[in-house]
C-alpha cells in the first residue's frame, strides 16, 4: 500500500470533529489487501477457467482459490465503512449464506466446486449470495466514489450470474462477459490501494450520531 499509518488527524463532520487514528488507518489498509486477494484470485481462477477450463488438474485447483477469494471478500466485509448497518448486515449475512451454500454444493456434487457450479446453475440460488455481497461492495464503491469500473460492475455481475442460471447466455458470451469482469475487478482493487485513505474511512461523525440515534431508540422502546 502507498499509505503510511500517520499520527491521528482531526477532521471537521457533519456532526461535529472526529479523529482519525493508526487504528482506522490500518483497517483501510486491510480493507484493501482483502479486496487484492480476492480480485488476484478471481482473476487467476478465471484465467485457468478460460485457458484450460476442461483439465482436471485446474478444475482441482479452482476450489482452493474460490476459498480464499470467498474468505478474503468476507474479511473485506467485515472492514468496510458503510454508514446504514441494516446493509452493512445484509451484505455479511449474504456472504455467509454464500459460503455456507459453497460447502453444500462442494459436498453434494461429485464434480470440482466450480465445475459443479458451472454445470448446475440451480446451485447459484445460493452461491450466488457471495456475488450478491460482491456487488454490494461495488454499489457502494460506485456510489461514494464515482468510480467507471464499480459502476460496469455494478450491472455486469448480476447479468451474468442470473443470466446462466436462466440459460439464455451462450458460453462465448459468458466467457467473454467473465474475462470483463476480471479486468474491471483487478483494475478496482489496484485504483483502491492508491486511493487517499480518510476518504474509505469516511464521516466518523456520522457513525456516532448513528450510533447514538439507535441507542435513543432502543432506550425509548424499552421504556414503553
Amino acid at each position: 500500500m502507498t499509505h503510511t499509518l500517520a499520527e491521528p488527524e482531526v477532521y471537521q463532520g457533519q456532526f461535529g470533529e472526529f479523529t482519525i487514528t493508526k487504528g482506522d488507518r490500518l483497517g483501510v489498509v486491510l480493507y484493501r489487501a482483502a479486496l487484492m486477494v480476492a480480485a488476484l484470485c478471481f482473476d487467476v481462477g478465471t484465467g485457468l477457467v478460460l485457458g484450460r477450463g476442461d483439465d482436471p488438474t485446474v478444475l482441482r485447483w479452482l476450489s482452493p482459490l474460490y476459498t480464499l477469494f470467498s474468505l478474503a471478500l468476507g474479511a473485506s466485509l467485515l472492514l468496510i465503512h458503510i454508514y446504514m448497518k441494516p446493509l452493512h448486515r445484509a451484505l455479511q449475512a449474504f456472504w455467509l449464506v454464500g459460503a455456507i451454500a459453497a460447502i453444500a454444493v462442494a459436498h453434494l456434487y461429485p464434480e470440482p466446486f466450480v465445475q459443479s457450479v458451472y454445470l448446475h446453475p440451480q446451485t447459484l440460488l445460493g452461491v450466488g449470495f457471495t456475488f450478491a455481497a460482491l456487488t454490494g461492495i461495488f454499489f457502494k464503491e460506485a456510489f461514494c466514489f464515482n468510480r467507471l469500473e464499480t459502476k460496469l460492475l455494478t450491472p455486469l455481475v448480476p447479468l451474468l450470474l442470473l443470466g446462466h442460471l436462466a440459460g439464455v447466455l451462450s458460453p462465448g458470451i459468458e466467457s467473454k462477459l467473465l474475462l470483463v469482469w476480471a479486468i474491471l475487478m483487478l483494475i478496482f482493487a489496484v485504483r483502491k490501494c492508491v486511493q487517499a485513505i480518510p476518504p474509505d474511512i469516511g464521516d466518523k461523525s456520522v457513525f456516532e450520531y448513528l450510533r447514538q440515534e439507535s441507542q435513543v431508540a432502543k432506550s425509548a422502546k424499552s421504556a414503553d
